[in-house]
């Protein structure tokens, strides 16, 4: 049985974390976040220490450090700018550390966490679990063994809508969360690089406050993507049906079915760290290099080969 901390308790996605600490059969000792509403540990974790000040928590897990009752790892779900510096912590206080997405904002960071790795002899993982999704690993495994000058064409949809909150919180601010491609868009590129390969030429059509879009040219595809978090944004089918997230993965027109499968993705991504097989920061690095290199772009508007939800109205920022 490991012990583990985490950072991050009153975020949305602690209890997938939790819940994949308990299922795999170990224990989380104690958890931060300066926000108190962490009731969602009496279901998983009721005798864990718990602090809204950061200072104690460091102070208290140091403490387990000398009395030999250490925690092996570190799990980090903290808002997305602060992962570089949770991550930093939890490798020096000599845990391993497993990182939500994405593992950090810039490339640069990546070459730091390399250097404190080395330094401390611990690791860092990354949940990118639709490296485990049964569709997505069937996906790969077919262009795999394709001929290796087969090109795709990709339609990749996500609409994951969000309400006027979004954008008072630190999600809606680019400098802490990285914008929509990176806040929403991150798994989706990792995914696609994964399976069809390196980048090789990178286009954005649109970037706004709720939706961006661009072209994408990897060795093996030529992808056309679109992301938001408006519901006006949503197919009417889906509209019609009073859904409020939309997942399409088109592959020459033929949909890739994949929105069922998530729900214990977060277990099998913890199971396969402690076996030894977990993807660390080399695995991370090319995706957080894209989303970067997408936020340091204009769009350039609906010039070539554009996704065709790009024509949906633009919307106004509510509080601007």
């Amino acid at each position: 049985m490991k012990n583990f901390a985490l950072i991050g308790a009153a975020g949305y996605i602690a209890p997938k974390h939790m819940k994949a600490i308990k299922e795999t059969g170990n224990q989380m000792v104690a958890a931060f976040d300066k926000f108190d509403s962490v009731g969602v540990m009496d279901s998983y974790f009721p005798k864990a220490s718990f602090f809204s000040e950061f200072e104690r928590f460091d102070r208290h897990l140091e403490k387990l450090k000398r009395e030999g009752k250490g925690v092996d790892f570190v799990s980090v779900c903290s808002p997305n700018y602060l992962h570089d510096s949770h991550i930093r912590f939890g490798l020096r206080l000599g845990a391993d550390v497993i990182c939500e997405k994405p593992l950090v904002l810039n490339p640069w960071n990546m070459d730091g966490l390399e250097l404190v790795e080395k330094e401390t002899g611990s690791r860092v993982f990354n949940i990118l679990q639709l490296r485990l999704h049964p569709a997505i690993l069937a996906l790969r495994q077919k262009v795999i063994s394709e001929p290796a000058n087969k090109i795709h064409d990709i339609d990749l949809t996500y609409i994951s809508s969000r309400g006027n909150w979004y954008y008072t919180s630190w999600k809606g601010d680019e400098s802490k969360s990285g914008g929509i491609a990176t806040n929403i868009g991150i798994h989706f590129f990792d995914m696609l690089v994964w399976i069809f390969g390196k980048v090789k030429s990178n286009i954005v059509h649109l970037q706004t406050h709720d939706r961006a879009s661009g072209y994408l040219e990897l060795e093996r595809a030529r992808v056309r993507w679109f992301l938001s978090i408006n519901q006006e944004t949503l197919p009417e089918s889906i509209l019609a049906k009073g859904k409020t997230i939309y997942r399409s993965l088109a592959l020459e027109g033929q949909e890739i079915e994949f929105s069922d499968g998530f729900v214990d993705l977060h277990t099998e991504s913890y199971a396969g760290i402690l076996m030894g097989k977990g993807f660390g920061l080399q695995e991370a690095r090319s995706s957080v290099e894209l989303v970067h290199d997408i936020r340091q772009q204009k769009g350039i508007g609906l010039i070539g080969d554009y996704h065709p939800f790009s024509k949906k109205p633009l919307a106004d920022h509510p509080f601007l």
